[in-house]
C-alpha cells in the first residue's frame, strides 16, 4: 500500500475518527481536556505504526495533562481501537500535540479587535467631519 493511495486515506480516516471517538466518550481520565480533538492522522503503509496530532483547546497546563493522560491510556486506546477497526495489524499510536486550532482562534480574535479598531476610527473621524461643516 502506497502512502498516499485510495485505501490509505480511507484507513486514516477511519482511524482517526474512531480515535476521536474513544477519546471523546470512553477514557474516563479526568487530566484529558474536555476540548480535546484529533485532527489528523497518519497511518503507515505497513500498518505498523501511527501518528495522531492531537489540539486541546486551553492553555499549557491542559496540554500537558492531557497529553499525559492519552500516555498513561495508550494500552486502551489501542485494545479498543482493534475491536472496532478489522486491520491486519493494529498500529503502535505516537501522540503528537497540535496548536493549530488554538492558533486560528488567536488569530481570528487578532482580526475581530482590529476590524473593531478600524470600525471605531471611522465612526469617530465620521462625527468629527459632521461637526466641522457646522
Amino acid at each position: 500500500m502506497r502512502k498516499n493511495s485510495v485505501k490509505n486515506t480511507r484507513v486514516n480516516g477511519e482511524v482517526q475518527r474512531v480515535l476521536a471517538e474513544i477519546i471523546r466518550g470512553e477514557i474516563k481520565d479526568p487530566r484529558i481536556h474536555p476540548f480535546t480533538s484529533v485532527v489528523a492522522v497518519e497511518v503507515a503503509p505497513d500498518l505498523k505504526t501511527c501518528k495522531a496530532w492531537i489540539s486541546v483547546l486551553g492553555d499549557e497546563q491542559a496540554r500537558t495533562d492531557t497529553y499525559k493522560g492519552l500516555k498513561s491510556a495508550e494500552g486502551y486506546i489501542k485494545n479498543q481501537l482493534a475491536k472496532k477497526i478489522n486491520l491486519r495489524n493494529t498500529p503502535e499510536i505516537t501522540f503528537i500535540m497540535d496548536q493549530s486550532i488554538e492558533y486560528g482562534v488567536n488569530m481570528s480574535k487578532k482580526i475581530d479587535e482590529v476590524m473593531e479598531g478600524i470600525s471605531r476610527d471611522s465612526e469617530e473621524n465620521g462625527n468629527e467631519e459632521i461637526s466641522n461643516e457646522d
